[in-house]
């Protein structure tokens, strides 16, 4: 018989195991031997519970004694925990130019897109590139950084204060947390 598990029901339980003999594990994990698959599942009905084929490719195959519908909803817990990591693993960062002269317009532009982006739950990275006398003069360009800052304070918080790295001075904004 040939048959191909879906991605739901990928494990057979109870009276779709069709080997003849099993090898069982007990609820708590203790092994309890080689057994006929009706001695097999006489013991799991009897322990109120469910047999399950573990690893179909032993010799003789692997069934455990246990409650499947808990098994399921927990590996379904630990797929979902498991996305919701990887998605704020590969939040993404999207970076904003502003410069020491910006005009008004510019920079309200810049702060509505940018709370646009944080609000959606990305990182923002505001940056300013000094050109010629205006290396003189960084702190204008920090001023502009941290008045950015301080227009996107009700969506964001500064995850790393204004550096300057040669000609380039850099912060990072990050949405805040919900409390």
């Amino acid at each position: 018989m040939f048959v191909i598990a879906n991605r739901e029901r990928d494990l057979f339980i109870n009276e779709q195991i069709h080997a003849k003999e099993v090898m069982v594990i007990g609820p708590n994990g203790e092994q309890l031997g080689i057994k006929s698959i009706k001695d097999a599942i006489t013991l799991s009905t009897y322990a109120g519970f469910d047999l399950v084929m573990i690893n179909p490719n032993g010799n003789p195959p692997v069934c455990k004694v246990m409650d499947y519908n808990k098994f399921k909803y927990e590996n379904k817990k630990k797929q979902k925990e498991n996305i919701k990591k990887q998605r704020e693993a590969n939040l993404e960062m999207k970076e904003y130019r502003l410069s020491v002269t910006i005009d008004i317009h510019d920079f309200n532009t810049r702060v509505k897109n940018s709370s646009k982006y944080l609000e959606k739950g990305h990182k923002v990275k505001a940056s300013i590139r000094f050109k010629g006398r205006e290396m003189a003069h960084t702190e204008i360009g920090r001023d502009v950084l941290l008045k950015f800052a301080e227009a996107l304070s009700n969506v964001a918080d500064i995850e790393q204060k204004p550096v300057l790295e040669g000609r380039n001075m850099t912060m990072i904004l990050m949405p805040k947390k919900e409390k």
